[in-house]
């Protein structure tokens, strides 16, 4: 897995663009990136399947804030980012990643 930052100069919002390899991904057909910015909703940035078998999806993000976030595969599969900026406990007993926009 992966994250990659791309701060914009003509406004203040960092692209970020996430990726999962086909090892991470295992058998997974879909992969969505679930977080603070999109609401939790499954269905908001669902990833892109590339011809290697690995998902990648960009999001733009408001510089300067904090955003938590986790992988979802195939609507029932909860995954984490090594990358993450930061991990930080949730209300649910679990761990969310934290990126840095």
């Amino acid at each position: 897995m992966s994250i990659k930052k791309q701060v914009l100069k003509s406004k203040p919002v960092c692209k970020v663009t996430f990726k999962v390899s086909k090892a991470e991904a295992g058998s997974a057909a879909e992969v969505a990136v679930l977080g603070d910015f999109n609401a939790w909703n499954p269905a908001a940035d669902v990833m892109s399947k590339l011809k290697d078998g690995s998902f990648s999806h960009t999001i733009e993000m408001e510089s300067g804030k904090s955003y938590r976030f986790r992988y979802l595969a195939d609507g029932t599969t909860w995954f984490d980012e090594p990358e993450a900026d930061a991990q930080e406990s949730s209300e649910f007993g679990s761990s969310n990643n934290v990126i840095n926009a």
